[in-house]
């Protein structure tokens, strides 16, 4: 609407029209802007959306050809997030904008929103009535009879609450001899402690499944009424390590009974005299899955002060089998034909090799570093050129994951030892074109001089490519690591590698890591001995999950 100002009436009550029209006009605009604005917020977002499903479709036809595609879905998927977000806000924006101004609201939003799904029926349920009226909204009567019920379900969390259990023992006297009479007092998981299981695996789980140190447990345990010092979560924490050592030494067993294990270590800041020194943690995980195997999944950590090869040694004594690792060499020793109990035999793994080539071919780095302002780094085609012949390999692995040892081998020898074979020729036929001090011919190197043990794999279907497995046993370790930022002691190490052990196998075995703790320390202590295999992750039922969920 255009008002020429030279025009305008000397009426007021003209005058009031006009402004009242020119504010129901700027009104309307103001939702229709803001309508637009939430359409366009919306239609980005399901870009954003549509981008990442193809990129995820992609990846599940052709396979993770790079490590960058794995961190560019990361990217995308943090990025809708965020774009979703905004689109909500915009959104619910332009409604209320709408709603004020008495204009229609702006139309259906283009994403696809999941659909809502039942909530899991073992949660319980409260049921919350709302009465009925009392007349009849259309006519007023009051002869109402009950047609049915509509029930909406709304999902709702509580605060952790806590509670006192008091066990009363009575007393009897006998009337012919005066004795008292009683029962015993009843089963504590810790001696003359007052915490009980399901709190005892609480705080141990927070402390090393979810990585939050005991001063912020205090913390919270003081805003929630309860106090519970520092000095006496950790004499749980300690009682707690005790309690569950005969778990961890049958988990250990049931780890080396294994014919192949994979093994690596990663740092451990600990704690010293005017300063911080650098631990290290091991770890050795049985997973037959890849090859079929019956045998459980299961890990166990080690603490040490350094990271010296005697560690290994003395973790893998009595074990004689096959050891995937990465090429340190305090495990040479181990791979020596005289040793007793016998020697372990070698296997490479693909994915170490595989990154250092990548390294030198990374293109998404440099895209980042040109973005920087930083010079790009030198992007080695040869290095291109193994990270492409190295995926062809990883890429049949995927075909034959899960399968029997016979299967796997069998495809191995069909189709993986040619491109296995090629790629040691043209590699050694590079090598020779480069100078030593090259980091492609460094790389080439980590293979070609470990080349017996790289290729093992084409004579035993067992053996995986990658020692992935241990790599994502010992990555909550690392993230852990921002949180408590050292080890205390080397006690705390110690004790550390013991409760890490047991969490990380439960998650391998696709438990609740806290109902199977709570569970344990509730019959550990009565459990015979001869039938601790029961207590295992890998043998702990639904039922009892479900029992464990219930007495919570």
């Amino acid at each position: 609407m255009e008002i020429d100002p030279t025009a305008l009436p000397d009426d007021i009550d003209a005058l009031k029209d006009i402004v009242c029209s020119t504010l129901a006009a700027l009104n309307s605009a103001k939702a229709e802007a803001a309508a637009a604005r939430a359409e366009r917020s919306d239609i980005v977002a399901y870009i954003a959306h549509l981008k990442l499903q193809i990129e995820k479709l992609k990846r599940t036809i052709y396979g993770p050809r790079a490590e960058r595609t794995a961190r560019l879905l990361d990217q995308m998927e943090f990025e809708l997030a965020d774009l979703e977000a905004t689109a909500t806000e915009d959104e619910l924006n332009a409604e209320q904008m709408a709603a004020r101004n008495g204009v229609p609201s702006a139309p259906g939003t283009t994403r696809k929103r999941p659909s809502r799904q039942p909530f899991p029926d073992h949660l319980p349920r409260e049921r919350i009535v709302l009465p009925g009226p009392d007349a009849c909204t259309c006519c007023g009567g009051k002869r109402l009879a009950k047609l049915g019920e509509t029930v909406t379900e709304t999902l709702e969390s509580t605060p952790r609450q806590h509670k006192v259990l008091q066990y009363v023992r009575e007393k009897f006297t006998c009337r012919d001899c005066d004795t008292i009479s009683q029962n015993p007092a009843p089963f504590h998981v810790i001696p003359r402690a007052f915490a009980g299981p399901s709190l005892l695996a609480m705080i141990a789980h927070e402390k090393f499944g979810q990585h939050q140190p005991l001063n912020r447990q205090s913390e919270r345990f003081a805003r929630e009424g309860v106090p519970l010092s520092v000095s006496t979560l950790a004499d749980l924490v300690g009682a707690v390590c005790v309690a569950l050592a005969p778990v961890f030494r049958h988990m250990e067993a049931a780890v080396f009974a294994a014919a192949r294990l994979h093994g690596d270590d990663t740092t451990v800041p600990v704690l010293a005299r005017g300063q911080t020194d650098i631990g290290r943690t091991w770890v050795y995980v049985r997973d037959d899955r890849p090859f079929g195997g019956a045998g459980p999944p299961c890990a166990v950590f080690y603490y040490s002060r350094d990271r010296s090869g005697i560690h290994p040694q003395m973790h893998l004594a009595r074990y004689s089998g096959i050891l995937q690792a990465d090429a340190y060499s305090g495990y040479n020793k181990l791979y020596e034909s005289g040793r007793a109990p016998g020697p372990i035999v070698e296997a490479a793994c693909w994915a170490h090799a595989r990154r250092k080539f990548f390294e030198l071919a990374d293109i998404a780095a440099n895209a980042k570093r040109r973005a920087q302002g930083r010079a790009p780094a030198f992007i080695a085609p040869m290095a291109l050129a193994a990270v492409q012949r190295i995926d062809a390999i990883f890429e049949i692995e995927r075909t034959i994951n899960g399968k029997l040892p016979a299967e796997r081998l069998a495809t191995r020898q069909e189709f993986s030892a040619r491109l296995v074979a090629d790629l040691e020729i043209w590699m050694r036929a590079e090598r020779v074109k480069l100078s030593r001090h090259n980091d492609v011919a460094k790389a080439m190197d980590y293979m070609l001089t470990r080349w017996p043990s790289f290729t093992r794999f084409l004579n035993d279907g067992r053996i995986c490519l990658s020692n992935n497995a241990a790599e994502r046993a010992i990555r909550s370790l690392a993230l852990g690591r921002r949180n408590w930022l050292f080890a205390g002691s080397d006690r705390g190490g110690q004790r550390a590698a013991v409760m890490y052990s047991l969490i990380t196998t439960a998650k391998m075995n696709g438990i609740d890591p806290q109902a199977w703790l709570a569970d344990v320390l509730a019959r550990i202590a009565n459990h015979p001995a001869q039938r601790l295999d029961e207590l295992m992750p890998w043998n702990w039922t639904t039922r009892q999950a479900a029992t464990v969920s219930n007495a919570a």
